[in-house]
């Protein structure tokens, strides 16, 4: 896969973070042509066969299994703090209004109805701060600050923030999440950031029907991603039983595609929230993935599920 300079230098940037227990780098969506129109999905996020394997000795470590679902324990809710980000109070500018998230609400309750898991939204907040509206993604000072000030709750408590992406190496992200296992360590820093366009009847197609924050939450809650490791039965994989080998991700929307991992059962979940396909292609969790969260969100984050 060919990336621009501008993400090598991300690519770069990740790799020099600290690998330490539980910590996970931020998972980081989106790139634009040269022209500036959005033209695909690509991750950032550079997790090493050793991280991870750190990664999930901490978990297996301190794993506390999600309860078993009842009819008086299904689902569990989780209160979201929405964050809009804006550079003035035109649409334009950032300034969405509260009818898209609503709907944003409504799809992430749509998308993860059968896992357990629900959300409820708590407040709705509203900055026009044209700095952090361009300025923020994973490695800038205004990213730190926005948080810092902004943020609400503790673990258990989902904060999304919408901003632009618009400068620097960023422009072009779709959004970027942090894991369950890095509240211990930087707790300011956790939550979901996403590009205002993706909501639902955003302007970035295809990516405006809300599976960017459907995608994002799946690592919020613990999710690698379904192509991450590639096909190595040793060090590849997503930890999910139910989620077949993937060499690479899923680019459009395509109906089938060759096996990406012909050596291993299971063709490529290519309709999966945690590949890349366009939004209007994404269709589902598996009981795996959901299964993982739950004990993930149980074990870091404290929620009875």
């Amino acid at each position: 896969m060919r990336l621009n300079t501008a993400f090598l230098a991300l690519a770069l940037a990740i790799t020099s973070v600290s690998a330490a227990v539980p910590h996970l780098d931020h998972a980081v969506h989106g790139v634009r042509s040269a022209s500036g129109s959005l033209v695909d999905r690509l991750c950032g996020t550079i997790i090493t066969p050793e991280k991870k394997a750190a990664a999930e000795k901490d978990f297996s470590l301190k794993r506390v299994l999600a309860t078993a679902v009842a009819a008086n324990n299904w689902p569990v809710y989780i209160n979201v703090h929405f964050h809009v980000v804006a550079a003035n109070t035109s649409i334009e500018g950032g300034y969405v209004p509260q009818s898209q998230v609503d709907s944003q609400i409504e799809i992430l309750n749509k998308d993860y109805k059968n896992t357990g898991v629900q959300f409820r939204l708590d407040n709705t907040s509203r900055t026009i701060n044209a700095d952090w509206f361009e300025n923020v993604n994973p490695y800038t000072s205004e990213a730190t600050l926005m948080k810092e000030t902004l943020r609400r709750g503790g673990p258990e408590t989902l904060n999304v923030y919408t901003v632009s992406f618009d400068n620097g190496y960023a422009a072009g992200l779709l959004g970027y999440a942090t894991f369950p296992s890095d509240y211990e360590d930087e707790p300011k820093d956790d939550g979901v950031v996403i590009q205002y366009g993706t909501l639902p009847s955003g302007n970035l197609y295809p990516y405006n029907l809300g599976r960017t924050l459907t995608h994002e939450v799946g690592h919020w809650v613990g999710l690698y991603h379904t192509f991450q490791g590639g096909c190595d039965p040793e060090t590849g994989g997503d930890e999910v039983a139910d989620t077949p080998a993937q060499a690479v991700p899923t680019r459009g929307c395509p109906t089938f595609r060759p096996d990406t991992c012909p050596e291993q059962p299971g063709f490529d979940p290519i309709h999966n929230y945690m590949d890349y396909s366009d939004d209007v292609c994404m269709r589902g969790f598996t009981p795996g993935q959901a299964a993982r969260f739950r004990d993930q969100i149980r074990t870091y984050r404290g929620i009875n599920v």
